[in-house]
């Protein structure tokens, strides 16, 4: 397989759903942050990225023909480069809520997940390494919080990708829009089901609350566990 579109639109700007909405059209696989928990092994390519500013992006996405979202978004430009036959889709949207999509919904995952899982588990502290390094340090140079900053850096770069993108091979796209700007732009019939609309922020916050207050439950739940087994094994005894 070989990229046939590139989303440069930042994460929260409706990239799940174009995810979606590209792989029914018969663009998918599509690459999206979601698949880097299904390669693991990605991490340390981005992370490598990262600092080297260069990738095998033909290895990397050896088996997707779209790439969407944190972090492929981060590398657009050389992706565009790459693969010069391949369509850009820019999602936008209004900035002030982007931003306050993004530091409700995404941010607060920094800080998501205990010190005892990232020394269990230490693809997650990598995970961490690899957002920090390419988009709260990378892009927004460490100053997210501060929202004018924020707002400023998602400005400069969708007057970026307009500057430097081939009008023809460019796509400034909203998902309310729905099916056909996309549709005519890649040259593909509508469907007839209705644009996908998910990852609501409602939802994508109750899931990570539950994950923080599950992870951070769990040593409790496991002392409890070994506790009631060894009463259960010294009953057993008798």
């Amino acid at each position: 397989m070989t990229l046939q579109v590139i989303g440069a639109g930042f994460g929260r700007t409706g990239t799940l759903s174009l995810q979606q909405a590209l792989d029914d059209l018969g663009f998918g696989p599509t690459y999206h942050m979601n698949e880097v928990f299904v390669n693991r092994s990605h991490v340390d390519r981005w992370l490598e990225y990262g600092d080297t500013g260069t990738a095998d992006w033909d290895d990397l996405f050896a088996e997707y023909k779209a790439a969407v979202d944190f972090p492929a978004c981060c590398a657009w430009e050389e992706l565009y480069e790459a693969y010069p036959e391949a369509k850009v889709v820019l999602t936008v949207r209004d900035p002030a809520s982007w931003w306050t999509s993004t530091s409700t919904v995404i941010y607060p995952t920094r800080t998501m997940f205990p010190a005892w899982l990232k020394r269990a588990v230490p693809f997650t502290q990598r995970w961490l390494d690899m957002v920090d390094k390419l988009v709260w340090t990378g892009t927004f140079n460490g100053r997210f919080e501060d929202q004018a900053y924020a707002i400023q850096v998602f400005e400069n770069h969708v007057e970026t990708v307009r500057a430097h993108c081939d009008p023809e091979r460019l796509l400034v796209f909203q998902v309310s829009e729905g099916w056909e700007p996309l549709c005519e732009f890649l040259g593909v019939p509508v469907p007839d089901g209705p644009f996908p609309h998910v990852n609501d922020a409602k939802s994508l916050k109750r899931r990570f609350a539950g994950i923080r207050w599950g992870t951070r439950l769990a040593p409790a739940a496991l002392l409890v566990a070994g506790a009631v087994g060894a009463v259960a094994v010294l009953g057993g005894g008798g």
